[in-house]
């Protein structure tokens, strides 16, 4: 018989392996590229570096609030974000983003402020790039807004509102305003479902804290006329 000069195959289907390393990929170079236009377009004001734009709004919400994950001293950090995280919850409701009230816009990021959104930006890259992806779609649609904003609302007044015990109570709100954020910027409703979580865990810190602190202040009053 004559040797068969050419093989005829046809192409093998890409392994299961491969296409779950390129829809990794894929999500790692969409909040990268998400992250490196925002840190672009950092001014030297919140309302420069924040934008008009609710997509954006989102995102930098999300940035500002990273540092507050950690126990570092922000001064004046936590009530910013939190005013802000009530106006972008307020736009959310509404249905369009709100402008910055001159007071919060002209607020300035200081070096140090600058220098932690963009550690805290490229942490947020590995994280949420090995994790975030759109699921859970429903959670994110528009007849989910309503409640969405009003769950960001609750982790921002979380945030805002001072206890009266010393203690690490920015983080849980945080987290929340993280999860919530960047849930809802790639439709992503297991972030969703876990920023609700945090908010609930949020709330209930604040109210013991307010608890702990009055039982506290009780007990202190009642041996001070003793």
């Amino acid at each position: 018989m004559r040797p068969k000069l050419f093989e005829s195959s046809s192409p093998q289907p890409p392994s299961p392996a491969h296409d779950s390393a390129c829809r990794k990929a894929r999500r790692r170079s969409t909040v990268d590229r998400i992250a490196s236009a925002h840190l672009a377009a950092i001014g030297d004001t919140v309302a420069d570096t924040v934008g008009k734009g609710a997509r954006q709004q989102l995102v930098w919400l999300g940035l500002l609030a990273m540092p507050l994950l950690f126990p570092i001293a922000l001064p004046g950090m936590a009530s910013a974000v939190g005013a802000l995280c009530l106006l972008v919850a307020f736009g959310l409701c509404m249905g369009q983003a709100v402008a910055l009230p001159g007071w919060l816009g002209k607020r300035e990021l200081s070096a140090r402020v600058k220098a932690a959104l963009a550690s805290m930006s490229q942490r947020a890259v590995r994280v949420i790039g090995r994790m975030g992806r759109p699921r859970m779609l429903p959670l994110s649609n528009k007849p989910s807004r309503l409640l969405n904003g009003l769950v960001l609302a609750a982790a921002g007044l979380a945030m805002v509102v001072p206890v009266p015990v010393i203690t690490f109570d920015n983080v849980l709100p945080a987290l929340a305003i993280v999860l919530m954020t960047w849930g809802l910027r790639l439709r992503d409703g297991l972030m969703l479902l876990a920023g609700y979580g945090v908010t609930a865990a949020a709330m209930a810190s604040v109210m013991l804290l307010w608890w702990g602190g009055s039982v506290v202040a009780v007990d202190l009053l009642a041996w001070a006329t003793s």
